[in-house]
């Protein structure tokens, strides 16, 4: 206590709630049984339950019953297996820079747990010592995270670069390629490898290379955050195309991967950032100075998740048993983009709607503006993100029709 009985804390100000979590638990003490969360950003089932993925269930036996294992502490870079799997997951079996001994990776608290040990290497040692006046350029609009994690890195100036089209409903590739052209040399630029949250929408394998042309000629910095995985088109390879068309054209870059989409496994925080250098001996010592801000962070990691995906992505017949897993929960989201779709355009709902199946991913940028969303929440019971972001997985077989006659409704009515 202060003195004069004054709390020390007296003068914190109540911090506004994060609004997808805030989301939810509006859905939660909502009683109204039409009711439906398109917030969350996780996957559901036709249900509209969470899935714990049938080969997750197989491995947790398998951990359970092998009595070797124990709760000894992980070295702090993490799980070695762990590390090296995700890494090659990322950028593929036959990875030149795998073959040639220069990628390295750090386990890590999830995708959010990656960004931030990234950006706070960066922060420290990129292209020279303490750089908090790099410009890091964050996609506009973007997962609200990305902003935060660089700005508490210490990063001092977060720019925005060009990317959604409101009007095309669409990417701004023009506004995006001017963008990087303007950006200054060595500035670091946050890349959605797929799926990109919250637009779903994805360059082309050819305006990737447009992308990644100006980026090297500039001398601009990848950090890729790759959260979905699999989970966007169903494979694996197509989804980390970006990432490894980069490495192919001799970057040097970093990836954030989250397990937290396609392994199901949200709350047990599983990521790794691969690092891809110049060579083996640079990589060794960008590693020794990660060590060094995981160990003042969260020590060393957390084993279970990473057991999960190691053992996975290890064994053959679970890691092909892992891929239909995924295509199952890609081929629903991608029907129920077909359903919903198709009955927009049934109802003669106005604007077009094609977007909806050309997007890519959990997410789908509607379109819908903040007063649309509002009449949805309060009138409808139907909850979404401010900006009419969806998650796909929220529609089922049963709140299809509602959904579609309600965002009718809305574009219809309020302008």
């Amino acid at each position: 206590m202060a003195p004069g009985g004054k709390s020390v804390f007296a003068a914190v100000p109540q911090a506004l709630p994060v609004a997808v979590f805030q989301l939810t638990a509006d859905f939660r003490a909502d009683a109204d049984p039409r009711k439906v969360n398109l917030g969350v950003g996780a996957y559901r089932t036709d249900e509209g339950q969470p899935w714990v993925l049938p080969v997750v269930r197989k491995v947790e036996t398998m951990i359970t019953k092998d009595t070797s294992l124990n709760h000894e502490y992980l070295p702090i870079l993490g799980l070695p297996e762990f590390r090296a799997n995700s890494s090659r997951i990322a950028l593929g079996d036959d990875s030149p820079a795998i073959k040639e001994n220069r990628v390295g990776g750090v386990q890590s608290l999830g995708g959010t747990g990656a960004l931030r040990i990234g950006a706070e290497f960066l922060r420290r040692w990129y292209n020279g010592t303490n750089n908090t006046a790099t410009p890091v350029y964050i996609s506009s609009p973007t997962w609200e995270n990305h902003n935060s994690v660089f700005t508490d890195a210490g990063f001092k100036d977060i720019r925005s670069y060009r990317y959604w089209d409101a009007a095309k409903r669409g990417l701004d590739i023009q506004g995006f390629l001017e963008d990087l052209e303007k950006a200054p040399e060595f500035s670091i630029f946050i890349l959605h490898a797929c799926a990109h949250n919250p637009t779903g929408t994805d360059p082309t394998q050819e305006q990737w290379k447009q992308i990644a042309a100006v980026m090297k000629r500039r001398f601009l910095f990848p950090f890729f955050d790759s959260a979905y995985q699999g989970f966007a088109s169903g494979s694996l390879d197509r989804d980390a195309w970006a990432v490894r068309y980069f490495v192919s054209e001799g970057f040097e870059l970093f990836c954030a991967q989250s397990f937290s989409k396609n392994f199901g496994l949200y709350n047990e925080r599983v990521g790794n950032l691969t690092v891809v250098a110049k060579d083996g001996e640079n990589v060794q010592r960008v590693l020794s100075q990660m060590e060094k801000i995981v160990r003042t962070t969260w020590s060393n990691p957390p084993s279970q998740g990473a057991r999960i995906v190691a053992t996975t992505l290890t064994t053959p017949e679970l890691f092909a048993e892992w891929k239909g897993n995924v295509k199952t929960m890609a081929d629903r989201v991608l029907l129920m983009r077909a359903e919903l779709r198709s009955r927009l355009e049934a109802l003669h709902t106005p604007g077009t709607w094609n977007h909806i199946t050309e997007q890519i991913g959990m997410f789908s940028f509607t379109g819908l503006n903040p007063k649309q969303v509002l009449f949805l929440i309060k009138e409808k019971h139907i909850y979404l993100m401010a900006s009419g972001r969806i998650n796909m997985c929220g529609l089922t077989a049963k709140n299809l029709d509602y959904v579609a006659a309600s965002i009718h409704e809305a574009v219809t009515k309020i302008q």
